[in-house]
């Protein structure tokens, strides 16, 4: 079966030269589709811009924020603002409040742990349990595991062996990305699932993890997004008086 792959977490200014490098460089390494972080108060102005960028390299571009949220309330504001205007939402889960908040609300589509410490990483079996009932997927950036060494990589790959341990067990979905802050740091698809066996991914699951689990939230979110989608399950064909 021939894959195709996606990267669900690439940032890039679109004001700098670098979004270009960035996805010619995607481009060439595999990948069909790149989802793209822009800041939330950019997103009118930069959605059309990014996907004639993206057309160039024969790409296809998601729009991502990602949400920093500082309480549960702020939280739930975001995603009220934000949903319909994005293909991609993803948390960064700063408290165990607002981890809990982000695993049950289905707006929510990654799960997002950034923290080397594995007191603050909130991924335990009620986070687990709440996103299996909703949408959100456990995320990786591959990118934190090339930027760190010595006993912090150590002890990263300890908390994302328990964290893809437990997405397993209550089957959660698992996002591999590079969540590359630059060019350099992308790599290509495969080296990404291979990477994955440090932490407990078997070789199919990982690319799962770069294919068919990243392109299936951005093709669900954009049937939600499109003006034919009424309901899941539901959508509008034709409408008029002689329907």
């Amino acid at each position: 079966m021939r894959r195709t792959f996606t990267d669900l977490h690439v940032y890039a200014d679109l004001r700098s030269a670098d979004t270009a490098k960035f996805l010619s460089k995607a481009a060439e390494l595999g990948y069909t589709l790149v989802a793209v972080s822009l800041p939330p108060t950019q997103l009118t102005q930069q959605v059309e811009a990014l996907r004639k960028l993206a057309s160039t390299f024969n790409l296809d571009a998601a729009v991502r924020v990602d949400l920093k949220p500082r309480s549960t309330g702020e939280l739930t504001q975001s995603l009220r603002r934000l949903r319909r205007k994005c293909e991609v939402i993803a948390v960064t889960c700063e408290s165990k409040e607002v981890a809990r908040q982000a695993a049950k609300d289905r707006r929510v589509d990654l799960l997002n742990f950034q923290s080397f410490d594995s007191r603050r990483r909130f991924f335990d079996h009620a986070e687990a349990e709440l996103a299996r009932q909703g949408l959100a997927a456990l995320e990786v950036d591959v990118a934190h595991l090339l930027m760190v060494s010595g006993s912090a990589r150590v002890r990263l790959l300890a908390c994302l062996r328990r964290e893809v341990q437990l997405a397993k067990a209550f089957n959660v979905p698992i996002i591999l990305s590079s969540g590359a802050p630059n060019p350099r740091l992308l790599r290509k698809p495969r080296e990404m699932a291979a990477l994955a066996s440090l932490f407990s991914l078997g070789e199919m699951e990982a690319l799962d993890a770069v294919s068919t689990n990243p392109a299936g939230i951005v093709k669900r979110n954009r049937e939600k997004l499109s003006p034919e989608f009424v309901a899941p399950g539901i959508r509008l064909i034709k409408e008029g008086k002689d329907c």
